[in-house]
């Protein structure tokens, strides 16, 4: 039995039997979408096997480097309540109490916390042992604010230069078991990486991985539980003090921050995007099909093909356990949008048919559509499948997901489509079917008209746009400014802006200096590799120190950082106590002695490893800088290190999230440049092989290539830095773009066969195959504008540039294509 008769026997002949089978799959799938998982850590926009994550994880455990959420505290201009007055202390002591109560918290570190050194004109080593903070009952405020404002630690840190804003650090309680899963997972990791893990190991891995997302699951659970309880106390605050400037402004002004609430807010940003997406489409798609059809049924049979195709993806992603992230947030939108291009092919060729064939049985008819239907949707599914898998090869696991799960919702709704659709159509018999004719396109018939007489304008427009294209893309450069992922109005920009205005910074850089072990120039007796383990204060020579202030001022230096705090940080502070006398190698060491540990925990231990002889310097970047570009300052950093500071390349190593975010979008960049070309050749080898014919396979291709190109043009005449999301658009648009071209020369193909001349079949495919072009393309195009509700600016722009691709790819496959078609005569030579 051929696949013909098959199809024939089971979907066409037995409607029922076919419906049932689809609908015990859905409720099959429907009951794993319990299992459907958001992520938003940021784990999920990681390199896996990325070198320097390992590293900056060995960092993080070598300089005791725990999670926090970060308080930006803006006080009242008001005299009774600003920065100097008792009042702001009360206040603040009642939030830190607040913040300390919470029982998840494990430590929170305010201005109130700085140790004063300057207060009083007691012996150093007293001032150090019985420090004074601002809340000691006899201090000197005014002497205590001057020290902080102008302190090399604390000025940008924990108080603005102005002295109006000041950040409140607080530290949550380590989660051993959370810890020992993610060393667990890295070593399993390690070992695949390594091809070590054998089948045994295997197995227990994938154990382990439903463990610790389990684990992970309700870590994220408790992570927004944190967060809600975090912000109702900011809402409450303060019990006494509440003083209003405007209508808008009351003081003081709290702004939340920090990667746990970043985290958090993008699980709700993903949530809501999903259902924004979903539903923005879902309407418009209702609005569409009834424009087009102007029946009930023709509304309701498409609309039910996209909710068995979204449903089945989903209950299939909770069974696989493929997590959705910000990145693949847009994917039940996506799903929808092709399904329903794919429904109203067939719809509108069933129509047209049954419309031309009055006689045929509504099962001829559809079988008929099927077979007519089948290989152009099936090379548009292909192809658009070829598109999207080119994003495996990014490296970045989300993105991976995301190509794969594109892949297989394509399967899926392709499946549905030629399934549910005339299943139940034959159920409905063709009686109850509206076969009104469609009226002819104004648009279609214009364009018709444009593509047979107006050869030399739409030649001069193409060699036009590849021009613009050429020089845009020369143009383009990419970039991850993590600030400006988020709209201005969301708590996430407002917190991180005015950290980078007013303390120091966002996004954090450590450069580790590592200290050869041998003997030093200026202090003969301290062979370190001689020395007692624990005998520390041997460890400080005057050669370290210099090493450590000559990189921290280099990088102090840097426009686009902002605070640098460093061992350095904290010797300019003991010489400044000590009458400005610079401190020799053993006088630190003996100095270092002396500090209370609850000082050396806090501002020393952070930035010495004595036990690894390195030291690390902190910096952070200016994230909301203008013109930053990440790859050219961690370039500039690396080279100036060895050659103007004159350090061998094995005495230092840059580590953090800049590095990590950098090197996720370098190898997006170069992935999606190689891939690109893949793609254009795997999708004209592919029109090869459905039209038999090397000038009909190139003529179709270059309309939805100028299309990928002249986006990827406009973006770099604009100066919009390519990132996560948008680096992927010239691909996915000529995957999806070039399936109009596939359903119009498919139908020129056959149309012709019967015309047998080029003119009228191109008015007859324009008045047919070309509104229904038309109508995907305008669903396609409002599909992807409402991805402009999101919070996440990447989406934003991924959403209407891959839109306004579509739209141009729409026009150049119902012009420029047709124009070709006349121009060369490629059937002539079929």
């Amino acid at each position: 039995m051929t696949f013909s008769n098959l199809y024939k026997n089971t979907v066409i002949l037995k409607p029922k039997t076919t419906l049932l089978i689809i609908i015990v799959f859905l409720l099959s799938f429907a009951y794993f979408s319990k299992n459907f998982q958001l992520d938003a850590s940021s784990d999920t926009l990681l390199l896996e096997n990325d070198p320097d994550l390992k590293y900056l994880r060995e960092v993080n455990k070598k300089y005791s480097s725990k999670e926090f959420l970060v308080l930006t505290y803006t006080h009242s201009p008001n005299e009774d309540y600003n920065f100097k007055s008792e009042n702001t202390i009360k206040n603040l002591e009642l939030l830190k109490t607040s913040l300390e109560n919470l029982n998840w918290v494990d430590s929170v570190i305010t201005v109130l916390d700085v140790p004063l050194l300057k207060n009083n004109d007691d012996p150093l080593a007293e001032r150090i042992k019985n420090f004074k903070t601002l809340s000691s009952p006899d201090v000197d405020l005014e002497r205590g604010f001057d020290e902080i404002i102008n302190s090399p630690i604390y000025k940008n840190f924990v108080i603005s230069e102005d002295g109006e804003t000041s950040g409140i650090l607080v530290y949550i309680k380590p989660d051993k078991k959370l810890i020992e899963l993610i060393e667990t997972k890295n070593s399993y990791l390690e070992r695949k990486i390594e091809g070590k893990l054998t089948a045994k190991e295997r197995k227990v891995y994938k154990t382990f991985l439903k463990k610790y997302d389990s684990y992970k699951k309700s870590y994220n659970k408790k992570n927004h539980q944190n967060i809600n309880e975090i912000r109702k106390i900011i809402q409450d605050h303060p019990a006494p003090g509440k003083v209003e400037k405007s209508s808008s402004d009351i003081y003081p002004i709290i702004h939340l921050g920090g990667i746990p609430m970043i985290a958090d807010d993008m699980m709700t940003f993903i949530k809501n995007d999903i259902i924004v997406f979903g539903a923005g489409v879902f309407l418009f798609i209702v609005f569409t099909l009834w424009f087009v059809f102007r029946s009930i049924l023709w509304v309701v049979v498409p609309l039910l093909s996209c909710f068995f195709s979204v449903l089945i993806m989903i209950g299939f992603l909770g069974l696989v356990g493929w997590k959705v992230t910000v990145i693949s947030s847009n994917f039940i939108a996506l799903m929808l949008i092709l399904t329903m291009a794919m429904n109203i092919h067939m719809s509108v060729r069933y129509l047209q048919f049954r419309k031309e064939n009055p006689d045929v049985t509504n099962s001829e008819a559809l079988l008929w559509t099927s077979k007519k239907m089948f290989w152009p949707i099936l090379y548009t599914v292909l192809t658009t499948i070829c598109a999207f898998l080119s994003l495996i090869f990014s490296g970045i696991k989300p993105i991976i997901d995301f190509g794969w799960m594109m892949t297989v919702g394509l399967l899926v709704s392709m499946s549905i489509t030629f399934t549910l659709l005339p299943s139940i159509l034959s159920i409905l018999s063709g009686k109850n079917v509206n076969y009104t004719d469609q009226k002819k396109s104004r648009i279609t018939s214009f364009l018709s008209v444009v593509a047979q007489k107006n050869t030399k304008t739409i030649f001069t427009s193409a060699i036009f746009i590849i021009a613009i294209s050429v020089v845009g893309i020369s143009k383009l450069e990419v970039e991850n400014s993590f600030i400006n992922y988020f709209d201005k109005k969301t708590e996430i920009y407002k917190g991180m802006k005015l950290i980078d205005d007013e303390l120091g910074g966002t996004t954090p850089l450590d450069i580790i200096i590592k200290f050869p072990k041998q003997k030093n120039e200026d202090d003969s007796d301290d062979d370190w590799g001689e020395q007692d383990e624990d005998d520390s204060k041997y460890w400080f020579t005057r050669n370290k120190i210099d090493k450590i202030t000559q990189v921290h001022d280099y990088l102090d230096n840097l426009s686009a950082v902002g605070k640098v705090i460093s061992f350095a940080s904290m010797v300019r502070v003991a010489e400044d106590l000590s009458g400005g006398n610079k401190l020799q190698g053993l006088e630190m060491g003996v100095l270092y002695t002396k500090i209370p540990d609850s000082i050396k925990k806090e501002i020393i231990d952070p930035y010495i490893s004595i036990e690894n002889n390195e030291a690390r310097i902190g910096l952070r970047v200016l994230d909301s800088k203008e013109n930053l570009r990440r790859n050219e300052l961690i370039k500039k950093i690396n080279y100036d290190l060895e050659n103007e500071l004159g350090l061998k390349p094995e005495e230092f190593k840059l580590a953090g999230v800049l590095i990590l975010f950098n090197n996720l979008l370098q190898s997006l960049f170069k992935s999606q440049i190689l891939t690109l070309g893949v793609v254009m050749a795997g999708i004209t080898l592919m029109f090869l092989i459905l039209f038999r014919n090397i000038t009909l396979s190139f003529i179709g291709v270059v309309p939805n290539f100028m299309a990928a190109f002249l986006i990827l043009g406009i973006i770099g005449l604009l100066g919009i830095p390519l990132d996560m999301m948008t680096i992927t658009i010239a691909a996915i648009t000529i995957g999806i773009a070039v399936d109009n071209s596939i359903h119009y020369i498919y139908r020129f193909k056959e149309e012709y066969k019967k015309i047998q001349d080029y003119n009228k079949t191109l008015e007859k495919c324009h008045n047919t195959v070309g509104v229904a072009i038309l109508n995907t393309s305008i669903t396609i195009v409002f599909g992807f504008s409402i991805l402009v509700l999101s919070n996440f600016i990447p989406t934003i722009y991924f959403g209407v540039f891959t839109g306004i691709a579509m739209l141009l790819a729409m026009v150049s496959v119902l012009t420029l294509l047709p124009k070709l078609i006349l121009t060369f005569k490629p059937f002539n030579n079929a």
